[in-house]
């Protein structure tokens, strides 16, 4: 099993080949969740993502031999990135099988690294049966995203990194898909600090190490905003480190992310794909927690789909009342809707969608439902702008 020496001589490979990331304090996230919050940003990586760390702890260690055959691996987008970027800087030729839902963002950016970009199945596991065929096919070594010693060691190296920067640190967040990344910074900390706590976080729509860990049997879902963690199978070297050294695993399920990632971005200004506002969403769900201890979470990757994003931003405004949907009932006449809006714009609001309904309504023939989709600064504000409305004589209320 690894040690923290293998993991010391990843970081000492390392140096001058992948950014050491700052962890910094995030006071205002400190307020918000009550705890201490360090941020380790990984998604300022060259490529946007911790999984270089891996990639090229494992390229860098290959025999002259290996090299010339060139490497392949299976990913759904961020161990892609690092190995191909990691691979074309150090001259290897690099395969990348991906699954078909891989966001477009992510396969663009690792076919821009020279990688070869293969397409191949549903899941990550139909990708991997994939690629371990196309390995044995065309002689190339095979780079596990999780499931291979080098990877893990050179994931720990982030926790060396973020308790030399924060040695206070009491509580590691870490999220958790195959186990690479939680299990070399779980060894890694254990050695350093035995007290510290590790917990990881995985969706509830894919609790593979969940159920491992845990004895449990829960379902797995289809799809989930942090594909980065939609992992069917565990990882066995990840697994019996995690079995060792990591104190809990806890669930989150998607809104929880999709807040965590919205709050990131307007506190932190800072963007962090799914998977790696896994820890925050912890966080956010179970305050209790982690109130009072100085927690570490680690921003795993930025590499998101902006239309995505896009969607996501805009729920994030819906659950916080800034962007609302009302229904005004008024007479069928002209100015009635230049009414509407003129009240909507006196109570400080803006308008973003406008639908006229006279057909599907069961008002009177003069009359007519027309929906609103508008621009508030939050819950209070959507109530005083329906108040307006009524006192102007509207019938009006929130859907």
């Amino acid at each position: 099993m690894l040690q923290l020496a293998d993991i010391r001589a990843a970081a000492a490979r390392l140096q001058g080949q992948v950014m050491r990331t700052p962890c910094v304090e995030s006071r205002t996230l400190s307020q918000v969740t009550g705890a201490r919050v360090f941020l380790k940003f990984e998604n300022l990586q060259f490529t946007a993502t911790f999984k270089e760390r891996g990639a090229c702890n494992k390229l860098v260690q290959l025999d002259q031999a290996e090299r010339a055959r060139g490497v392949i691996a299976m990913s759904a987008g961020n161990h892609a990135q690092g190995v191909a970027y990691h691979a074309q800087r150090l001259g290897i030729r690099a395969v990348i099988v991906m699954p078909r839902f891989t966001p477009g963002v992510k396969v663009e950016r690792t076919r821009g690294f020279g990688a070869e970009v293969v397409l191949h199945g549903d899941t990550l596991d139909e990708a991997r049966g994939h690629a371990l065929e196309l390995a044995a096919r065309e002689q190339l070594v095979f780079v596990h995203p999780y499931d291979d010693e080098a990877i893990v060691a050179g994931q720990g190296t982030a926790a060396i990194e973020m308790l030399e920067d924060v040695p206070q640190l009491d509580t590691l967040l870490v999220s958790v898909g195959g186990g690479g990344l939680i299990a070399g910074m779980a060894l890694a900390a254990k050695a350093l600090k035995p007290s510290v706590e590790v917990v990881g976080v995985q969706t509830l729509r894919f609790p593979n190490m969940y159920n491992a860990v845990k004895h449990q049997a829960l379902p797995q879902g289809l799809s989930t905003i942090a594909e980065g963690i939609a992992v069917g199978t565990p990882g066995r070297i990840p697994q019996a480190i995690i079995e060792r050294d990591v104190d809990d695993i806890v669930l989150v399920d998607e809104g929880d992310i999709e807040q965590a990632i919205v709050m990131l971005l307007e506190i932190e200004k800072t963007l962090v794909e799914g998977a790696g506002a896994a820890g925050l969403a912890a966080m956010l769900k179970e305050p209790g927690r982690f109130a009072g201890r100085t927690v570490g979470l680690v921003l795993g990757g930025g590499n998101i789909d902006p239309l995505l994003l896009a969607a996501i931003i805009e729920r994030g405004m819906v659950r916080a009342g800034r962007l609302a949907r009302i229904r005004v009932s008024a007479r069928d006449v002209p100015g009635s809707l230049a009414r509407i809006t003129a009240t909507v714009a006196q109570a400080g609001a803006n308008v973003n969608e406008v639908h006229h309904q006279r057909a599907f309504t069961m008002l009177a023939a003069q009359n007519v439902e027309i929906e609103l989709v508008i621009q508030a600064r939050g819950a209070p504000h959507v109530e005083a702008v329906l108040q307006a409305l009524g006192d102007a004589g509207f019938q009006a209320v929130r859907l």
